[in-house]
């Protein structure tokens, strides 16, 4: 679809939260005038499909992708990717801890520049944090993006917001992705460098959301899967 955009959303278990984000996002993308589709894929075991399908019944331009075993975050987001059809395509969490008019900014940015991807930052003089992470996440969060910068040699303040957006040409990318969980987005920016696509940060406004699936344990998985990668080249 030429002109349009693809909003993908990955859901695990997220049924107290996705309703509104697809409430929010389905509305502020309605008013732009712009042609555009959001995917959400489920892979859990709670309401959130029923949720979902239940929002489809009176709008259009929703899709489902439901699978029976858990994906990781990674692996979500690429099968919702294989499916988008906009010349610009993007993935968004599914708490909206990023409001749909940043990732409609991000969007437009997007679909004026050429073999880019934009990317959310939290860290930027710009941005503009309403709820923080609790201390030791904030640490967390900014040691993991030392550690990634260091590894790939990316040059940027926020790896891991859940905003990101790109050109169709981008999507190449992902043909060689080994990432499944939340490590997936470090890995992809470095492919996207290394294809020659430019990183465009954007300063958003975020709020951290107390409901989140990311668990400490899984940040020295991330740092040893990342570390492999790297060495695999």
């Amino acid at each position: 679809m030429k002109n349009s955009y693809s909003i993908v959303i990955p859901a695990y278990n997220e049924e107290k939260r996705i309703g509104g984000t697809l409430e929010s996002y389905f509305r502020h993308f309605k008013k732009s005038g712009m042609k555009f589709e959001i995917i959400v894929v489920c892979d859990g075991s709670d309401t959130t499909a029923s949720i979902v399908k239940n929002f489809m019944k009176l709008r259009k331009g929703v899709r489902l992708i439901e699978f029976g075993r858990r994906l990781g975050k990674g692996r979500a987001v690429m099968e919702g990717l294989k499916h988008a059809a906009g010349d610009v395509v993007g993935f968004t969490d599914a708490d909206g801890s990023v409001g749909p008019d940043n990732f409609l900014s991000m969007m437009e940015i997007c679909r004026k520049s050429v073999d880019c991807i934009v990317i959310g930052s939290r860290n930027m003089e710009k941005s503009f944090v309403t709820k923080k992470q609790p201390a030791y996440r904030q640490l967390l969060s900014n040691v993991f993006s030392h550690y990634v910068n260091m590894l790939f040699g990316l040059g940027i303040t926020d790896t891991q917001c859940g905003a990101k957006v790109m050109t169709r040409k981008m999507l190449s990318c992902l043909d060689g992705m080994k990432s499944a969980g939340f490590e997936f987005d470090a890995e992809m920016l470095w492919r996207i460098k290394k294809i020659g696509g430019k990183i465009i940060e954007f300063p958003v406004k975020w709020s951290h959301n107390e409901f989140s699936t990311f668990r400490v344990k899984t940040g020295p998985r991330m740092a040893l899967k990342l570390m492999s990668i790297r060495l695999m080249g």
